[in-house]
Order: structure tokens, then sequence, then C-alpha cells
């Protein structure tokens, strides 16, 4: 028989990921050579659209956490019944 390894986390969900991929490294260096020759104005057009959209995740990542830990409404007996069909239904 084999045993699931002991997981402190379970039921949590997983640690962020900090580091980035070698293909986000790349194109992090792409971005960084690329804006070396950007005019200022457009430098802050774009600055100006990542900051929404920043502010948009960290919105809808709240939004998740805040709802995560609500718990759903509990299944009535005739859903619980209709879930199994027959499987609870009695002889006559």
């Amino acid at each position: 028989m084999t045993q699931k390894p002991n997981n402190p986390s379970s039921g949590l969900p997983p640690l962020p990921v900090l580091k980035l991929t070698m293909e986000q490294e790349f194109k992090l260096r792409q971005i960084h050579d690329m804006i070396q020759d950007i005019d200022a104005d457009d430098l802050r057009e774009v600055f100006m659209a990542v900051q929404q959209q920043n502010f948009i995740l960290g919105n809808t990542i709240q939004n998740l956490v805040k709802e995560w830990g609500k718990p759903q409404n509990p299944p009535t007996t005739e859903e619980v019944v209709s879930l199994f069909g027959t499987l609870f239904g009695t002889k006559d």
C-alpha cells in the first residue's frame, strides 16, 4: 500500500512562484533593451496601462481570497438522493 507524502499545506492554496522561467527572463530582457530608446510619453503610456492591469489583477486576487473561505450551501436531502440515483432507494 502506498502512502501519500505528508504535506503540511494540504488544503491550502500553493505558495506563489516567485522565480521566472527562462522564457520570461528572456522576454524581460527584450523589454529592457527596447525601452532604452523609447520616448518618455510612450513610456508613461505603457506604465499607466501596466499599472491599471496591476490594479485589476490585485482586485481579482483580493476578491478570490475573500470568497475562498466562504462555505457553500450544503445540498438538500433531495439533491443528495438525486446525485446517487437509486443507491439510497428502499426496497418494497
